[in-house]
Order: structure tokens, then sequence, then C-alpha cells
């Protein structure tokens, strides 16, 4: 059983059908959030971003949420084999000294983490020649506005969670996307309105780098949020994750200018959730919606049935590993260690199917 399960909108497949899958042909790269999932795409990140992707250069907007963002920023470094082995040993060796750490203990964990992962690659990152990086965060608004102690936060959220059940419009009426972005790329396919949201647009630069990474994976309740972020507009901010969970963008506008685009999408799943919120609803699947048409340039692979089959738990990595292994770091290391090397052979499926593209395998999104 392969490791790996390709799902595309109809524009993408014509486009391999006629021509292969080609790295020339690849444009933009999102990463979603999900905390430890991303450690899974370990060996495919480096053998993409290492090997494959360097045969064919040229502009690629890098765009991420939470760990996605994180992902994405050792991708822009100048080796990305040694930064993507290094985000996993720093990710994975999180320690706490309780089950229910404190948000101060999260923060100096995660600030720390951050702080070894981009120190002395600020300029790698933010000026990569080739690639355009974009972190996804989140500014509260009205009740989020600016929470002055943690259970104002709670009522914000509490509200932010009603308001999406409601409609996912209803949400932006308590937050905004802000993408903190390199000001080299065009990306008017971004740039442009798309959904209810209010999309705000920050130059990414060495002075806001770290803290728009970290303000991308800040989770609500459990750590403080990011206050203004150097050279975005001021406020309070939160996990990119929260608007922007799967990454569910107008890719299809790209057509316009390049009809052969694609977006290559190493993902955890076939199925594209809007928003963090989302994930109980499977109604508000991209694919399925009114703005299913977005994804007509995607490709999504993702982790087969088998494969996960055959990780630590029989799932794929998660927090709620946090949970299981209690303060038993060791085993939950060691489990997590297991997974990324478990994903080499989703490394290796790719390469496998690039070299030799079966049309057959590529299922409808």
């Amino acid at each position: 059983m392969s490791a790996l399960t390709f799902h595309a909108g109809p524009r993408a497949l014509d486009r391999i059908r006629a021509q292969g899958l080609r790295p020339d042909d690849i444009a933009v790269i999102p990463a979603a959030a999900g905390g430890p999932k991303g450690l899974i795409f370990r060996a495919l990140d480096q053998w993409l971003f290492g090997d494959w992707l360097p045969r064919a250069p040229r502009e690629r907007i890098l765009i991420g949420s939470s760990i996605g963002a994180w992902r994405m920023a050792a991708a822009c470094q100048r080796d990305p084999v040694k930064a993507f082995e290094r985000l996993g040993e720093l990710y994975s060796g999180q320690r706490y000294t309780s089950t229910k750490p404190s948000q101060d203990q999260i923060d100096e964990v995660v600030q720390g983490l951050l702080r070894e992962f981009v120190r002395g690659h600020e300029d790698n990152i933010v000026s990569h020649p080739q690639h355009r990086l974009h972190l996804i965060t989140v500014r509260g608004k009205r009740a989020l506005a600016a929470p002055g102690h943690k259970y104002a936060e709670m009522r914000g959220f509490a509200a932010a969670a009603l308001h999406n059940l409601a409609s996912r419009d209803r949400l932006a009426h308590l937050m905004d996307r802000v993408v903190i972005g390199d000001a080299r790329a065009d990306a008017s396919w971004l740039r442009s309105s798309f959904d209810s949201f209010t999309t705000e647009f920050a130059a990414l630069t060495r002075e806001n780098l770290a803290a728009g990474l970290l303000a991308s994976g800040t989770l609500p309740m459990l750590m403080k949020p990011v206050r203004d972020i150097p050279g975005a507009p001021p406020g309070h901010y939160w996990d990119g994750g929260i608007i922007d969970y799967n990454l569910a963008l107008p890719y299809a506008r790209m057509a316009e200018q390049e009809p052969g685009a694609i977006v290559l999408y190493p993902h955890f799943s076939e199925h594209v959730v809007p928003g963090w919120l989302d994930k109980a609803l499977p109604w508000r699947r991209a694919a399925r919606g009114p703005n299913r048409g977005w994804l007509d340039n995607l490709l999504i692979v993702a982790p087969s049935p088998a494969f996960l089959g055959r990780l630590p738990r029989g799932k794929i990595i998660d927090r709620s590993d946090f949970q299981h292994y209690g303060l038993n770091h060791d085993a939950r290391i060691l489990a997590w260690k297991q997974a990324m090397e478990e994903g080499e052979r989703l490394r290796d499926a790719f390469a496998a199917f690039v070299e030799k593209p079966d049309i057959a395998r590529i299922l409808p999104l």
C-alpha cells in the first residue's frame, strides 16, 4: 500500500495529465496549522526544498499558519535540510514541568524554541532568492481587540465560537486576517478581497520575523497574545489557524497570470477545513462549499490510512500526545521521532510518483 494519496482540482489534474508533475509548475506551497502534525513531513520537506524544487528555480510563494509558517521559514533558510532537521528536534523536544503548564511557561518554551530556530538565519529567511515567505496571523477586534485578562479572552473566544457556528462570515466581526509577507511578491491573487475577513498586509522584515512566527502559532488561552508586531497594524495577535486552519485560499485566481501554475499542498488529509473552529463542521470543507473553484489548481498529497496505521498509537501525532504521555517526555519524544522517521516513506512515495506519475491514483478533491 502506498504511503500517499493524491487529490487534485480539475485544472491541476489536466496539467499533470499533459506534462507530468514538474517543479517548474509549482508556484505556491501552502502549509497548514496543526502543531506536531507538521513534523511527519520533515523528510518530504527536506527533499522538496533541498532537491526537487531547486532543479527549477523560480519565484514561489510559501504561505503558512502556525506550524506551517514555521515549516516554510525552515524552507527559506540557506540549508533547508538542516533547518527542517533542527525544527523537528526543537519542536519535539519541548518539555514542561506540569501536565497543565502556565501561559508563562509555555511562552518561555516556545519563544526559546523560535529563538534557537531563527537565530543567525533571519536575513536568509526574509531575503531568499526565490522563495517569498508569507505568515498568516489573526488580529482581534471588538471583544478580542485588547482583552485585559484571561477571562476576558475566554469570553471573547467563546463569542467567536458562537459567531462561527452561525456563520463563518460572522466570525469576521471579531478578528482580522493579517498576512506578514515578502514585499517582493506580487501575490495579487491573495491581495484582492476574497471573503468576509478584512485582510491586512505587512511587509516581512528581519525585525518582525520572530514576532510574526510567534504570533502565527500563539494558541488562544494557552499562550499570551503577541502585541503590536513591528510594521503590522497595532493590536493583539493569535494563531493564524483560527481563520486559516487549512488555508482555503483563492488559489485559482493565479490562472489569470499563469494558467499552468500548480499549488502543491502536502497536507494531513484530503479535506481542506477553512478555520480551526470549522473542524467539527464537515459542511464547511472548502471543496464542498460555494468557493470550491478556488482549489481548481490545487494538488494535495496526504498520508494514506495505511501509513497512519504504522505510526505510534496508530494515528498522526498531535497535541493530544502531551496529555497522553504526561510528564514522560522521553516517551513522547521517542514516538514523535519514530513518526518523523516513518515520514521518509512519504518522501519516497512522492519521489516515485514524480518519476513516473500514475494519473489513475489522483482522485478529485
